[in-house]
């Protein structure tokens, strides 16, 4: 029996069914935030680096410092640089492992290296957890800051709770979600990466001008063995979540333009060392500087420790609102990528502005309502933060590295791999146990809508 020959106008008509899905999936990807443009200069990857990865953390590095001990802090610090720079090497490098395809979104990476199915569970869930957890977690710190602001500049004026502050701030973002695509938030990006280096500058600088305080201490605060190690865990958890700017990556070397003569990588990763030497600049002086002028008695926000001269604290403060404004929309970008996905593919609504419109504005509120609910949040987060962050900063990337490209046993991409990837699996453990004694701890004082 010979296989049938179909007519020749099935064929045709097959052709054109063909032609027409591709054309409707063009479209779509051209219309998708992460995939709509891809003309971004390697400057943008550096920018867009620094604000995501510069979190308003940075303020907690002296008190973190203050519960590590002057030796294993620097240790700490140092070695979490260091890895999470190999870490996103990798990253950059697996983008376009496949000749002629480019893996945008980091759950993409993830169902090349481990399946389909797979993939998209190992990866989505945790970048989920991290993206709308910073963006809640950003939403109360903008409050905060936006407060503070208020309160230094005007002392004796009404008190303001804090849930509408948190309003106000989220105001800001109804309108700033609606801008498309990662290449349209690069002004905001800029402002906030410069703001970034600003606050940073004036914390540490402040912290210079006031000197080391008289009869400043260094040794831990806690009385108790075991309240040093358990203190000891949660600020593991507070330094290495300050390097957590890989869940999107990809998506933002995803802007770049790419050919086979010139691949992305290279403007790519001249961006990330640019990104990399502003975070040091902001990192390292500020931990130093603020745990050795005040010791162990520093607040867990060190712009809290330096009240006067009351100008320069408002002004940073500020600074903190303008680039916690910058990093939500930076790590909102790859939510609101999923979400419009799963609606135009797999719903199938039409693309356009009201579907944009409706869906962006639901998030936003969604993030703004859990904040003002749960203004603690941060506080969860380095609990929920541990199981999260871990894996897909420091050893997610080592472990699809491993799976796809086989170095031999023994080699030395080999043993790095598996040592960033233990190293990253005990601060997974450890740092969660921190977050979770620290919740414990404050739970008596967590106030709903306060």
């Amino acid at each position: 029996m010979g296989t049938e020959v179909p007519p020749h106008g099935t064929y045709k008509n097959n052709t054109y069914q063909r032609e027409n899905q591709q054309r409707k999936e063009k479209s779509v990807d051209e219309w998708l935030p992460i995939t709509s443009s891809r003309n971004a200069k390697w400057w943008y990857s550096a920018f867009h680096n620094v604000t995501a990865m510069v979190g308003a953390g940075v303020l907690s590095l002296p008190y973190a410092m203050s519960e590590l001990g002057w030796g294993p802090g620097i240790t700490v610090l140092i070695l979490s640089w260091i890895i999470t720079l190999y870490t996103l090497w990798q990253m950059v490098e697996m983008h376009e492992m496949v000749p002629g395809k480019r893996f945008d979104r980091y759950h993409e990476l993830g169902q090349h290296a481990f399946g389909e199915k797979l993939g998209l569970w190992i990866v989505v869930p945790q970048q989920l957890i991290v993206e709308v957890g910073v963006n809640i977690v950003y939403m109360v710190t903008g409050g905060k800051s936006l407060k503070k602001f208020h309160d230094v500049v005007c002392p004796d004026c009404k008190n303001i709770k804090l849930t509408y502050f948190i309003m106000i701030f989220a105001s800001v973002h109804f309108v700033l979600s609606q801008l498309p695509n990662f290449n349209s938030i690069s002004g905001v990006s800029l402002a906030a990466a410069v703001m970034s280096l600003s606050y940073s500058t004036i914390a540490w600088g402040a912290s210079v001008d006031k000197g080391k305080q008289s009869g400043v201490e260094y040794g831990y605060k806690s009385s108790s063995t075991a309240g040093t190690v358990l203190d000891f865990f949660s600020a593991l958890g507070d330094v290495a979540f300050a390097y957590a700017g890989h869940n999107v990556v990809l998506e933002i070397q995803a802007t770049i333009p790419s050919s086979p003569e010139k691949p992305s990588k290279k403007p790519m990763w001249k961006g990330v060392i640019v990104a990399y030497i502003v975070v040091a600049l902001c990192y390292f002086p500020v931990a130093l500087i603020g745990y050795w002028a005040f010791g162990n008695s520093v607040s867990d926000n060190i712009l809290i420790t330096l009240e006067k001269p009351r100008w320069l604290i408002a002004m940073a403060n500020m600074m903190v609102v303008i680039h916690v404004i910058g990093s939500y929309q930076i790590y909102a970008m790859p939510v609101f990528d999923m979400i419009e996905t799963v609606l135009v593919k797999k719903l199938h609504f039409p693309p356009g502005v009201t579907l944009r419109l409706i869906a962006r504005s639901l998030y936003v509120a969604f993030t703004m309502f859990v904040g003002i609910t749960f203004p603690f949040f941060g506080g969860l987060l380095g609990f929920f933060g541990g199981f999260a962050f871990a894996p897909t900063t420091y050893f997610l990337p080592c472990i699809m590295w491993l799976v796809i490209y086989k170095p031999r046993r023994g080699s030395l991409s080999w043993i790095t791999n598996w040592i960033c990837i233990i190293l990253g699996i005990c601060l997974m453990f450890l740092s969660s146990i921190g977050g979770l004694r620290q919740i414990i701890k404050n739970a008596k004082s967590y106030q709903f809508y306060s």
